[in-house]
């Protein structure tokens, strides 16, 4: 049995930068993804992320394991906004930019950062008011039949995702690489095996093994692409620009507060979940929101994306049982190196495809076992006709692509299902209030 090393726990220094760089190279695939969509430097995206996170880890006094990585709830949102304001790559078939257009987007994308700030602001005074008057609610409206399915859905709508990146889902008439599929096979299979069969250090540290075991043998095979490791500089520095603010942009924006609010919830409560501790209370949601925004704010105001909590690492403590917050940090403090160091950002930006996909395959899988951990930890009894709705409603909303529009926000998979978990239990919980009413008024006649 692998040993636990808890939250507070400080590793040897041996130990703790290994296990660092594995939780960075679990993130980093998707977290340079987003301002690659935005095309917009990485490097200050990375600082970003870096900073973020050890903002929130002091923010909930080192008490919740959490790396912050690159938000996809504002993509369509900050897209639109871009659009807008005239950006050129609003254009899906615009290439070849010049010094001016580049000028041009940028210009577009400094309103985008307008609506992160206040969506992060607005976050922190939802912070504030859940501070004053406490997050019991979330027992009430999310009862863990709904609250289970939930966090799966974390995991298991990203399947999909994992799957893409790897190359296996090929369009139509074409097939799958089968350099690529090697390589997405034997990332997955050494860390799969390796938190089985690996002993000592190397039973937490499978992740950082099959990632490099995969990027090897992609290199060998052909799929990795050196170019922008040689072009890049030695030392670079980071992107910095200001966010400018514009009433259309921000409206555009809001909704994606819903989105982030949930999302936030649903990970505090699988991180609760697998570090055996309940993160809800202490140090408490509102510190771990704030947090998290506070982050997604300072981001947004110096040219960077909003930041999350991110499942690829809650997968990661899931499978190693590391949950220091101290390994967190040392995870952080590279993220921030890599922003300077043009070459190391380069060569960790050209892990291939197969190469994530094979671990993301694992983390998100890790993430939907965790939610169904919760069904079986808090006992719910299915032979309640209660249970069984919001279990079966809750799922099916989250898997069967239903999508809401809000004001221009799209609402689906876990958001959605979270949504209307939350109603439902409120619903129910109202019935209960109405049932015991009634009964005590007849028992007073």
């Amino acid at each position: 049995m692998k040993k636990i090393i808890q939250v507070n726990e400080r590793p040897p220094l041996g130990q703790a930068i290994p296990l660092s760089i594995q939780h960075m190279f679990a993130m980093f695939g998707a977290s340079v993804l987003v301002p690659t969509l935005f095309h917009i430097d990485p490097a200050i995206v990375l600082l970003m992320n870096g900073l973020g996170t050890l903002f929130f880890i002091f923010i909930t006094k080192a008490k919740s394991p959490a790396y912050l990585g690159s938000s996809f709830a504002f993509i369509a949102p900050a897209l639109l906004v871009m659009a807008q304001h005239g950006s050129p790559y609003a254009d899906p078939l615009f290439s070849n930019p010049t010094a001016e257009d580049t000028a041009r987007h940028m210009e577009a994308f400094s309103y985008a950062q307008g609506g992160f700030v206040v969506v992060g602001l607005l976050g922190c005074v939802l912070a504030l008011i859940i501070y004053k008057f406490g997050s019991r609610w979330i027992d009430i409206v999310l009862p863990p039949a709904a609250m289970g399915p939930i966090v799966a859905l974390i995991g298991l709508e990203l399947a999909s995702n994992a799957a893409d990146t790897a190359g296996l889902l090929p369009g139509s008439g074409e097939s799958v690489d089968p350099r690529g599929l090697a390589v997405f096979l034997v990332t997955l299979g050494i860390a799969v095996l390796g938190s089985i069969l690996f002993r000592k250090f190397f039973s937490v540290i499978p992740v950082l093994i099959a990632i490099v075991a995969g990027y090897v043998l992609a290199a060998i095979l052909g799929i990795v692409d050196f170019t922008a490791v040689g072009q890049a500089g030695i030392v670079s520095l980071p992107h910095f620009q200001l966010a400018k603010f514009d009433l259309n942009s921000i409206l555009t924006m809001v909704p994606v507060l819903l989105i982030i609010a949930s999302e936030h919830i649903g990970h505090q409560i699988v991180t609760s979940k697998i570090v055996g501790r309940d993160l809800l209370k202490d140090p408490g949601l509102h510190r771990s929101l704030l947090g998290d925004n506070i982050s997604t704010a300072v981001s947004g105001l110096i040219g960077a994306v909003p930041t999350t909590t991110y499942g690829e690492n809650i997968g990661v403590m899931a499978m190693t049982k590391v949950y220091s917050v101290w390994v967190i940090g040392g995870a952080a403090v590279l993220s921030i190196v890599c922003a300077f160091i043009g070459k190391f950002s380069a060569l960790i930006s050209s892990i291939p495809g197969p190469v994530i996909g094979g671990i993301s395959f694992l983390l998100y899988g890790m993430i939907g076992v965790s939610g169904l951990r919760i069904l079986v930890d808090s006992k719910v009894n299915f032979d309640r006709a209660r249970n069984q709705a919001l279990t079966a409603v809750v799922f099916v909303t989250g898997l069967s692509g239903v999508t809401v529009n809000l004001g221009g926000i799209e609402l689906k998979g876990m958001v959605l299902a979270c949504i209307v978990g939350m109603l439902m239990g409120l619903l129910f919980y109202i019935f209960d209030k109405l049932r015991i009413s009634n009964d005590l008024e007849d028992k007073a006649d």
